[in-house]
């Protein structure tokens, strides 16, 4: 991601495992790049604490139909409000689990599949109206 991102842009990590987050803090050497311990569920809050008010793109490949409860409501509300208008949420996934807490906030979701990951997988992109705040 790093590779294909703007040279003014920034990529925030957000993980709840702390030895990935050191693991990543001590070996991608890029002045654009976070690495944050905590969860996506607060991601208004880190995006905030970091500088910005809000993200162009949210990545992820959390596993929304193993997750505690009220934790993939809360993400999918949460990341929604840290999107800019226009902005959008791409999920990639192996079930369309994720839908379930994309749809109450998303409009217009855009599906796709990649053969090439493996195992392959299933896309999802919640775009944020640019008329929603």
């Amino acid at each position: 991601m790093l590779e294909r991102l703007r040279g003014d842009a920034t990529l925030i990590v957000i993980d709840t495992n702390p030895l990935y987050i050191d693991y990543l803090r001590n070996t991608i050497r890029d002045k654009r790049f976070i690495a944050v311990h905590g969860s996506a569920a607060d991601v208004e809050q880190i995006i905030a604490e970091h500088g910005f008010e809000n993200a162009g793109y949210i990545l992820s490949g959390l596993p929304f139909s193993t997750l505690p409860a009220g934790v993939a409501p809360a993400i999918g509300e949460a990341t929604h409000k840290a999107l800019r208008p226009g902005g959008a949420f791409l999920v990639y996934q192996f079930t369309a689990a994720c839908l379930d807490y994309m749809r109450p906030h998303y409009a217009r979701i855009d599906k796709g599949f990649e053969w090439l990951n493996i195992l392959p997988c299933k896309l999802f992109w919640g775009w944020k109206a640019d008329g929603e705040g």
